[in-house]
């Protein structure tokens, strides 16, 4: 079994785009802009786009974090993206979510100009990656694949089973899994699928993705299957130093043992989603998706 180690991947993606940056700024281009919009003060989301800055300086990106109350209308916000959407300075936004309750994420989504979609939300990108054309690809399903491609698992001709069918991350990491260069046969379970645990019994790579911490287990996993866990559940952790520990959708200490491959939680897809953002941020920069 080999621990599929997303941090240090991450690291050296981080430092693969900085040497691009830096050469790019050296012959007299323009640095990559990233703006992030923060509507609210949701914990998670906090943390997540501090993380977000943070990765922008590292790899030598311009970042711009618009801070908003959660009283926000529709309307106001609406014209943020509007304005970031006419920058020309800013290269791609993102609107973190989760919004409040009375703003429509879709009628945002929607509204961002698919140039500068950098999350890979809009049904442009949805359209434009489904059938294989240059797009951006939301940012965990992207890392998934980098993570895949960077250890050489082995994919071609493989029974993949994705469990969960979020827009996010089930769906487009379905699709991904399917097409030329990867070509897994594919399998979407979800919370309707009556044989769930006899399908991935059958599956070659299991990408779990449900939200359920500790949903799949040893008795799911065939001997010499590669696990990759998509879920960050906060769990009550009376001996850890905050309280609360972050647990996967997949029993870690009962199925790493059967495995080729597996990610851990934390450290394993986690990092790979904020550095997909930065990937995306830089075509971005160098306008090579929509030219």
């Amino acid at each position: 079994m080999e621990l599929i180690d997303g941090k240090k991947v991450s690291q050296q993606i981080r430092q693969e785009i900085a040497e691009e940056v830096a050469a790019m700024v050296a012959a007299g281009k323009k640095r990559p802009h990233l703006a992030a919009v923060l509507v609210g003060h949701d914990g998670g989301s906090e943390t997540y786009v501090a993380n977000k800055v943070k990765a922008c300086e590292e790899c030598g990106f311009t970042s711009t974090l618009k801070r908003y109350e959660s009283d926000i209308t529709e309307e106001q916000l609406l014209k943020v993206v509007d304005e970031l959407n006419n920058d020309p300075d800013v290269d791609g936004f993102i609107v973190q979510l989760p919004l409040p309750k009375h703003i429509s994420e879709e009628k945002i989504t929607e509204a961002i100009d698919p140039r500068k979609d950098v999350d890979g939300f809009h049904p442009a990108n949805v359209g434009r990656m489904t059938i294989g054309a240059p797009a951006f690809i939301s940012a965990t399903p992207q890392g998934i694949v980098d993570l895949i491609r960077r250890y050489n698992i082995e994919t071609a001709g493989k029974h993949a089973v994705v469990i969960g069918r979020s827009n996010i991350v089930g769906r487009p990491m379905s699709v991904l899994l399917s097409q030329k260069g990867i070509d897994c046969t594919v399998t979407v379970c979800h919370s309707r699928t009556p044989n769930m645990k006899e399908l991935c019994q059958q599956a070659d790579i299991i990408v779990a993705a449900i939200g359920k911490p500790g949903f799949v287990t040893a008795d799911m996993v065939k001997p010499g299957a590669v696990i990759i866990d998509v879920g960050t559940t906060r769990v009550t952790d009376a001996t850890a130093a905050r309280g609360w520990r972050l647990k996967g959708d997949v029993d870690f200490e009962n199925v790493a043992p059967k495995c080729s491959y597996i990610t851990p939680v934390p450290g394993g897809v986690g990092p790979m989603t904020i550095v997909s953002l930065m990937k995306n941020t830089l075509l971005a920069g160098k306008k090579a998706i929509y030219k």
